[in-house]
């Protein structure tokens, strides 16, 4: 292993540090260790530098700027992905030079002198990760009647991808308690479809719905909108925003690191589900259904978001694509960095 090697640190940063120190969630573990596959895979296809031969003296000589240039101009990856992966090189640094500064001291100035890059206006849809999500839905209190409803919306409004307006008019008859439990929507141009939601959002429905005397079954109240306002029966989609808006601000506060874009709102809960489809392998065309779009046109946005993981799981699941991709053959990188696929 050459003097000056970051392999060291870097095991125990991934091993130690990460996972028991710092206790991150393991979804952001996870994204740490793409980066790097990614990083040790430019070096390696791109410049012929095997893992054993990264240093820190390599990476504080511009060798970052030129990996984050590639995945922008090479792997079409999106600004924000190029800030992840930019946080991940900079979570290490910082730890790098706290164990030991003299031999980490070029890669820790370089990075310092890295800044976020600033996304375009408008470029990217807002929306929450999966981690995010977690953290919103655990935020109301619900051993309150206004807490078990803002929770039971959150979560509905996740589940189904519905759109604001959409949520305000569900009503008692809309909803269908089978096996898996089935809400129509009604959208755009009075279209309707009928979307399920998984078993832990059919739990809270109907805590929530006893919590407020909703008989499914009772017929005096199958026009009966499922959520309400204090003042209307009917709630409003400002009221909706008021309530994403008062657990986000909280949400921030206690988690600084999280929610950092600007001009989140009810949709985001929307194009987090379809976010989170594409991660899971769905096509375009079943997201396309679920949310009710009249056009493939609109769903491809979500492929812009993420082309990184459309490509990473497509490639998991033996498609072609026209990228090349850093996870078609991982194994001489997965045999020398262990630590990065566990």
């Amino acid at each position: 292993m050459k003097k000056g090697s970051i392999l060291p640190l870097l095991e125990r940063f991934f091993t130690e540090y990460l996972p028991s120190s710092k206790g991150v969630s393991s979804n952001t573990l996870k994204a740490y260790q793409y980066a790097f596959r990614l990083l040790f895979a430019y070096f390696s296809d791109e410049k012929g530098i095997q893992p054993d031969k990264v240093t820190f003296e390599l990476l504080g000589g511009g060798a970052v700027d030129s990996f984050l240039a590639y995945l922008e101009e090479q792997r079409h990856c999106t600004v924000k992905t190029r800030n992840l992966r930019r946080a991940a090189l900079m979570a290490f640094a910082k730890y790098a030079a706290d164990k030991d500064f003299t031999e980490s001291m070029s890669f820790y100035t370089a990075m310092v002198k890295i800044p976020k890059k600033k996304e375009p206006k408008n470029a990217s849809i807002k929306y929450f990760t999966k981690e995010e999500v977690c953290i919103i839905l655990s935020a109301p209190n619900a051993n309150t009647l206004t807490g078990q409803r803002d929770i039971t919306l959150l979560s509905v409004l996740y589940a189904t991808g519905a759109r604001a307006q959409e949520l305000c008019d569900i009503t008692i008859k809309d909803i269908s308690f089978s096996d898996p439990t089935r809400i129509k929507l009604t959208g755009k141009g009075n279209k309707s479809r009928i979307v399920t939601i998984p078993q832990n959002c059919t739990v809270l429905l109907k805590g929530y719905m006893k919590s407020r005397g909703f008989c499914s079954n009772d017929p005096g109240i199958q026009n009966r909108h499922l959520f309400s306002s204090r003042t209307n029966e009917h709630m409003s989609i400002s009221c909706v925003e008021g309530i994403v808006r008062k657990y986000l601000v909280a949400c921030r506060q206690e988690h600084p690191d999280k929610f950092l874009e600007k001009g989140y709102s009810p949709h985001s809960f929307r194009h987090s589900i379809a976010v989170h489809m594409l991660e899971a392998g769905d096509s375009l065309v079943t997201i396309k259904a679920f949310l009710g779009h009249a056009s493939i046109v609109t769903t491809t946005i979500y492929a812009q978001v993420t082309p990184e993981l459309a490509n990473k799981y497509l490639d998991e699941r033996g498609k072609p694509i026209p990228e090349k991709n850093v996870e078609a053959s991982p194994k001489p990188l997965a045999q020398a960095l262990p630590f990065l696929y566990k």
